[in-house]
């Protein structure tokens, strides 16, 4: 019986392997009818764990098999899946600020917390508590085909999928020896990105085993934004500056004479500037200024910091992995299978030098490194703010008891210092991981099959963060009477000069005002999992042509997550490192769950008038945390071949997501988030009615303070974070329901005619999620939801302070749906002496994208927008491959389409007109390979043929992961033309 083999029980409806629906070919069926009396082949699909004849899915699947896999020539899978039109871009090579260092996967715009990930119908291990996947793990060069699975399969593998499953599926059998090399690098000569890959695999005692042993190293170039020109300085969204000096091929407007530094622009860049920014902290914006490089400090400001050269379009990484492979077949009925993975893999993140942002210091005004007209202009300022009722013991320490601000005393200031001489920031991300996995399957009672497995995984990551400013010894350097010595009598202080432009902190300075810092990240993962499926022979529907086949199963999981931070980014509310957007604390979490389920796949009527075949799926799930408690969930669905061409399918699902270690363990610590404007600040002083007056004062601000205190610094307010210590969040709910249909005629001119329709509606309530920043500020401000006033918490009426922020705490949130339509087509047509041409593609129509956080917060439709709550969601996108395959050559060009997007109506208003659209983009990548010998082939490939330049919408239009370098840069090639090239070598 184990003759018996698992195959793929889907025609693959683009004729590169790439599909949107699973079933038998019509010729396969013919050739099964035709061999009855042979060995009968048994067919497993993705999304199910019953393996049988004929099996046929209910649920839409893509397949990208090995054909596509070697067109894209792509080591980083999740650069393959992200140009599916069923994913938008989730973290990977072209996230920076914000990224994790890892590549992952968003299936339907869902998140990629829904987005289950699988080898071989095994869960993957999360490399950290969120328990996300970094899909660079997967051994490109062992994959066999990945299929997509959209509309929830919770029912068969458990929690997280209530969005899909994407399921690698690796080359069990290999035999020979294989090495592939590739190279990558843009039209510019940059972002170069090498692999090798060696496979080796034998069979073993008489094809009675196997054995795979892949190795596979990767590494990645960076490329920074200031090498194209579109990232050499920053463009305001808001207002359009920048963008005519871009067009111009000009480069940024530099600072006025005194203010002059490197990076210093008159405009599009950060308020934490160079010379140093000062602001009496809640004295209202008449006791702001700016230095200028002779120390002196004016009302006027001069300059802002332009951040974007340092940052990446393309982060560097490398890798090294391995994958082995085994089977052995004890005997006849029962054989024994193992694996064992491995990687190492490295990722720097860069953003632009650090400094001391909204900190908030203790001033002394008899610094002697303070200027005498700088001191003079601090005091006159803080009497201003003490005549106006915005000075007091919260920002103001009256040394002498004098009731006048003068030398002697402290004010709570702001001092935007961009700290160049200490470098940029960065993090290097350097992960270890590896999962095993071991079990036994075979046959008992005859034609039951049983799998018996084991697995265990372990991820283990340390970061360090450097070039970050030390906040606290940077308020010890301040607290100076000498300018040689500080006033807490640390010897190893060293003053430091922040009251002028760049050159004002000396390399000793530098060495004690920077912060190095490491976190540790460790997750464990264990899975204990017993099936057995076969046929029920009792039960047979006399209009069927076989019995009901059931799959029942138990699984055994516990996983765990520890995070331990350094010392110093415990410090409350903002770290020992300035610019790290807050502090960190210890996590330490886990769960366990116990898992019953069962599938079943009732064949009812075969071969007759309107019904070739009917059959009927379904499952059911229980799973018992110890965390949440239980859950069930269950699939009941049809299939229907009205004739043997025609094919409906129909499934219903009730799918759950149980929350992860960092969603029910994260402790309460302060951080950034996307904002777009303070309704309380100077920004909007002109619009601040009673009504507003009032709310803002109900938030901790003073009557003189509304309209007074800064507004959002570059986009960002500080926020208040962690999971809800009075509401911790429960599992997420989903209702999947999809329906489709699949025509597979039979032409005389053409082959392999496939075409599907598929719809789907997934619908998740009770989401596990934080409301955003600015959804608290519009529910307090513009509604009055008392409620949501009370989670905003001010430092002298101001939310860029830290120590200020709004409370965002993880919890249940309302409803999140996606529903569309998705087309699938492939067709080949032979020439004869000229070959084949081979045509397919898919195409996806969002009709449905929206979000709720609570019945009073606005809906958020993302369908066809973009905007800080809005990844850029396009309404339809497709991809279309044309194939020629002749002999030892092929030649395939493929066209990848995104529709054109607006920005979020209810925020246009805060866009520059030109940057309120993004028109529809279309891409062409053309590959070609040659047969040289029977054992090696080359290939070429080029992909943006065209050079088809990114979209500009300055620095400000999305949230800061997705935006950056004045576009999207994982949504749109920001690159240019790039250049591939490999060689394979089989034998």
């Amino acid at each position: 019986m184990l003759k018996s083999r698992l195959t793929l029980a889907l025609q693959l409806a683009l004729g590169v392997s790439i599909s949107s629906m699973a079933f038998i070919s019509p010729q396969a069926q013919a050739a099964g009818e035709e061999e009855a009396d042979k060995d009968i082949e048994v067919i497993a699909v993705t999304g199910s764990r019953i393996r049988q004849p004929g099996a046929v899915s209910a649920s839409p699947i893509t397949s990208i098999g090995e054909q596509e896999l070697a067109f894209q020539q792509e080591p980083e899978v999740e650069q393959i899946l992200r140009t599916l039109p069923a994913t938008i871009p989730g973290d990977g090579s072209n996230v920076n600020n914000g990224s994790g260092g890892a590549a992952t996967v968003n299936l339907r715009g869902l998140g990629s917390q829904r987005s289950l990930i699988l080898v071989n119908g095994r869960r993957m291990i999360p490399y950290n508590y969120n328990g996300s996947v970094d899909t660079s793990v997967i051994p490109a060069a062992l994959v066999e085909r990945i299929d997509v699975i959209t509309g929830g399969a919770s029912a068969v593998y458990g929690s997280d999928a209530i969005a899909g499953a994407v399921n690698f599926i690796l080359k069990d059998n290999f035999e020979g020896i294989a090495l592939n090399t590739s190279h990558q690098e843009t039209d510019e000569n940059d972002g170069d990105k090498d692999n090798i890959s060696l496979t080796i695999g034998s069979n073993l005692a008489d094809d009675r085993g196997n054995v795979v042993l892949s190795l596979d190293w990767t590494k990645r170039d960076q490329v920074l934004l200031g090498e194209r020109p579109l990232g050499l300085l920053g463009i305001d969204t808001a207002s359009g500056a920048n963008l005519a000096e871009f067009r111009n091929g000009e480069p940024p407007i530099p600072a006025p004479p005194g203010c002059e530094a490197p990076d210093s622009v008159g405009s599009g860049g950060s308020t934490t500037a160079i010379p140093t920014r000062f602001a009496i902290v809640g004295g209202g914006a008449s006791a702001s200024g700016q230095f200028r490089n002779d120390g002196s400090l004016s009302a006027d400001t001069c300059s802002v910091f332009n951040f974007n050269p340092y940052n990446f379009y393309q982060t560097p990484s490398e890798r090294y992995s391995g994958t082995a492979l085994a089977r052995y077949s004890l005997t006849e009925e029962h054989e024994i299978y193992s694996s064992l993975t491995y990687s190492s893999i490295s990722v720097d993140t860069q953003v632009a030098p650090s400094g001391t942002f909204g900190s908030a210091f203790q001033l002394p005004l008899f610094n002697p490194l303070i200027g005498d007209q700088a001191r003079q202009f601090m005091i006159d300022a803080g009497n201003n703010a003490l005549a106006n009722d915005l000075l007091g013991a919260n920002n103001w320490n009256d040394v002498n008891g004098n009731g006048v601000v003068d030398e002697e005393d402290y004010l709570t200031v702001q001092l935007r210092r961009r700290t160049l001489e200490l470098g940029p920031r960065t993090e290097r991300y350097d992960t270890s991981l590896f999962q095993f996995v071991t079990g036994v399957n075979g046959y008992v009672f005859d034609d039951w099959q049983y799998d018996v497995s084991f697995q265990y995984g372990e991820s283990n990551r340390t970061t360090v963060r450097a070039g970050y400013t030390n906040l606290t010894n940077i308020q010890n350097a301040l607290d100076t009477a000498d300018g040689v010595t500080c006033l807490n009598g640390d010897p190893t202080c060293v003053p430091i000069d922040l009251f002028g432009g760049f050159g004002t902190i000396t390399d000793e300075m530098a060495g004690y005002a920077t912060a190095i810092a490491l976190q540790q990240q460790k997750y464990s993962q264990r899975i204990a999992t017993a099936t057995l499926n076969g046929p029920v022979e009792f039960i047979e529907i006399p209009s069927a042509g076989a019995p009901l086949s059931m799959s029942f199963g138990y699984e055994y999981r516990k996983e765990k997550g520890l995070f331990e931070p350094d010392e110093c980014l415990k410090l409350a509310p903002a770290s020992c490192q300035g610019g790290a957007g807050g502090n960190q604390l210890p996590i330490e979490g886990g769960f366990s769950v116990d898992e019953l389920f069962l599938e079943g796949y009732l064949p009812v009527i075969d071969g007759m008038a309107f019904a070739e075949t009917l059959d009927i799926e379904f499952g059911f799930r229980w799973a018992d945390y110890d965390t949440v408690g239980s859950n069930e969930t269950w699939k009941l669905g049809f299939n229907w071949r009205p004739v043997s061409s025609v094919l409906v399918r129909v499934m219903q699902q009730e799918a759950t997501r149980a929350p992860n270690v960092g969603e029910i363990a994260s402790p309460v610590v302060t951080g950034l988030d996307n904002a777009g404007s303070d309704p309380c600040s100077v920004a909007n002083a002109g619009n601040i009615d009673a009504t507003l007056q009032a709310l803002c004062e109900s938030t901790g601000m003073s009557a003189a303070q509304v309209g007074n205190v800064q507004d959002v610094i570059s986009g960002q307010v500080q926020v208040i974070s962690g999971s809800d210590p009075l509401n911790p969040p429960d599992a997420e709910e989903a209702s999947t329901f999809t329906a489709g249909l699949v025509w597979t005629p039979e032409f005389d001119t053409l082959q392999n005619f496939t075409i599907s329709l598929d719809y789907y509606d997934i619908d998740i309530d009770d989401i596990i999620g934080e409301f955003s920043a600015q959804e608290i500020l519009d529910a307090c401000y513009q509604l009055g939801d008392a409620e949501q006033c009370a989670k905003i918490q001010r430092v002298g009426g101001d939310l860029t302070v830290a120590g200020a922020g709004i409370e965002q705490f993880t919890t249940n949130l309302k409803n999140l749906r996606a529903e569309g339509v998705e087309l699938g087509f492939n067709f080949a047509w032979p020439m004869d002496n000229w070959g084949e041409l081979q045509f397919s593609g898919t195409i996806n129509k969002y009709l449905t994208q929206e979000s709720q956080s609570s019945d009073t917060a606005r809906i958020i439709d993302c369908k066809g927008y973009y905007s800080t709550s809005c990844d850029p969601l396009a309404e339809l996108r497709a991809v279309q491959r044309t194939t020629w395959a002749m002999d030892d050559f092929t030649v395939s060009l493929q066209w990848r389409y995104t529709d054109g997007i607006d920005v979020e109506p209810v925020v246009i208003d805060d866009y520059f007109e030109e940057f309120r659209s993004i028109g529809s983009y279309s891409y062409f990548d053309l590959y070609a390979n040659y047969h040289i010998t029977d054992n090696i082939t080359a290939s070429l490939g080029i992909d943006n043929l065209f050079e088809k330049d990114p979209p500009v919408v300055g620095n400000e239009a999305g949230d800061t992961s997705s935006n950056s370098g004045n576009t999207f840069p994982s949504n749109y090639d920001v690159l240019g033309r790039k250049f591939k090239l490999g060689v394979r070598f089989q034998f």
